[in-house]
């Protein structure tokens, strides 16, 4: 009885050993290490040194002070450009190019110069704010009012740049959306036509 005992054991010992070394090799062979978990908290604030670009080319100076929810949008904006870049390209591979409307002719331009622009001015007013604060003393609370008004409505203005810019981009998906789906109907059309 014993001998029984001790050899189901020895077969449990050796079964968890060779499983626990095929459960690694299997981890490795998918080049993740078990026990290490990433774990992105989606909602922390964005750290500057993080974020990183792939369309937009904008000064990461003028994006300090920049509340987390306008670093956010400025993120999607930039997926979104990529996307629309991707199907111009795709557009491009298939020898498809249509002439650009006055619309993307806008947006592009709204991406490329003037949001970079409106960065910079944003960044230096608020550098100017944040310098008076220093400079002034605390008997000057008008000057303060007024800098933090001033403040106050940069910020909205940016935030509505971002905002126009973000709809102008998603009209400009849906248009591209729209028109596949027309083609398919076309396409779809086409072949039942012709299939009596």
């Amino acid at each position: 009885m014993s001998v029984l005992i001790g050899v189901g054991i020895a077969t449990t010992i050796t079964a968890i050993y060779l499983g626990r070394k095929g459960w690694k090799a299997l981890h490795k062979a998918a080049g993740i290490t078990p026990g290490v978990l990433e774990y992105h908290d989606y909602n922390a604030p964005l750290s500057l040194s993080k974020v990183s670009w792939q369309e937009l080319k904008l000064n990461k100076k003028h994006l300090q002070g920049l509340p987390d929810h306008q670093l956010r949008q400025l993120q999607r904006i930039d997926k979104k450009v990529t996307s629309y870049q991707a199907y111009q390209k795709k557009q491009q591979d298939q020898e498809r190019t249509s002439a650009v409307t006055e619309q993307q002719f806008v947006l592009n331009k709204m991406l490329h110069t003037r949001l970079p622009e409106i960065l910079a001015s944003h960044y230096n007013l608020a550098s100017h704010y944040n310098l008076a604060i220093v400079n002034s003393n605390v008997s000057n609370s008008t000057t303060q009012q007024t800098s933090r008004e001033k403040k106050a409505e940069a910020s909205e203005l940016l935030q509505q740049v971002l905002s126009n810019i973000e709809e102008r981009l998603d009209r400009l998906l849906e248009q591209m959306e729209t028109q596949h789906l027309q083609e398919l109907r076309v396409m779809k059309n086409y072949i039942d036509s012709h299939d009596s």
